[in-house]
């Protein structure tokens, strides 16, 4: 079953909505490339507006993972919860490129019952969980948080399944690729120029999958850091060729965030009729 909290669906339609017009969820971790193993990294984490000054909401520490250069899970360590941001440290005690981040899934949408429109995955009001659920007895909102509780007289449902994926990278020693492994499921990363060879004076070729397959024709934005000491965004907003791949250019050396977006009608939730996706790292670009 899947039960989504409204949180959920909050940050996933943060990283959805266009990124002209939303808060940015965004990951910083301490440094990207140790020369050895034995040593630490810190991670902060937030939804802000402006990239990497935390000004808005603090990432939700419940949502990330980390995974080791072989893939098995490592361990979340030091956790903490401001009211502006979430930090972290991963102990990076294995050569190769670990992979620290989220994975949501989530559902969202309405229909109409008796008619009056009732909303899908947003939070229940007072009562508890099954406290919204239609038939109920004093049910105080419109609201239900899962597919599952949809009844069957329901009408006009329009669902949309999305799935939004906020990872970056950190190699210790010699860089390595299995952290790019695609899972054939949704927007997915699989960069040409690692993370930990990129140089300012070098473009860098990143290809974007969706279910496994090169994903033409998405939009793909690109934000230096430091937006809080500049007039302007500088943001360059470029699109995959036919081979899914994206070819970006580093005006300056520093942090980046990188964030795809795409659409379909290629849901794997039963009913819905639309799929929003959305890929975002962030990757450091030394000076040359």
């Amino acid at each position: 079953m899947r039960r989504l909290s409204m949180l959920i669906a909050t940050v996933s339609l943060t990283c959805l909505a266009p990124p002209a017009l939303a808060h940015r969820m965004w990951l910083l971790p301490s440094t990207t490339t140790l020369a050895d193993t034995g040593q630490w990294v810190t991670v902060d984490a937030a939804i802000s507006n402006d990239l990497f000054y935390p000004d808005h909401v603090a990432f939700p520490l419940e949502q990330v993972k980390v995974w080791t250069p072989e893939g098995t899970p490592a361990e979340v360590q030091n956790g903490a919860t401001g009211r502006y941001r979430t930090t972290f440290d991963v102990k990076i005690d294995r050569p190769g490129t670990w992979k620290i981040g989220s994975e949501m899934n989530a559902v969202m949408g309405s229909f109409t019952l008796n008619g009056e429109t009732w909303r899908v995955g947003r939070r229940r009001g007072p009562g508890g969980p099954g406290g919204g659920a239609p038939g109920q007895s004093g049910a105080p909102v419109r609201s239900v948080a899962t597919v599952e509780e949809i009844p069957a007289n329901a009408t006009d449902v329009k669902l949309t399944e999305s799935i939004s994926r906020n990872f970056t990278f950190v190699t210790a020693g010699a860089p390595t690729t299995a952290a790019f492994t695609p899972t054939g499921k949704g927007l997915e990363f699989q960069p040409i120029s690692h993370p930990s060879s990129l140089v300012a004076d070098e473009p860098g070729q990143f290809r974007f999958l969706i279910d496994g397959k090169p994903a033409a024709g998405i939009k793909v934005t690109v934000v230096p850091g430091s937006k809080k000491f500049r007039a302007a965004e500088q943001a360059q907003e470029l699109t995959t060729g036919t081979d899914g791949v994206v070819r970006v250019t580093w005006p300056i050396a520093g942090t980046y965030w990188i964030s795809a977006t795409a659409t379909d009608a290629h849901p794997s939730i039963p009913r819905a009729t639309e799929r929003r996706m959305s890929y975002t790292t962030t990757v450091e670009v030394p000076a040359p």
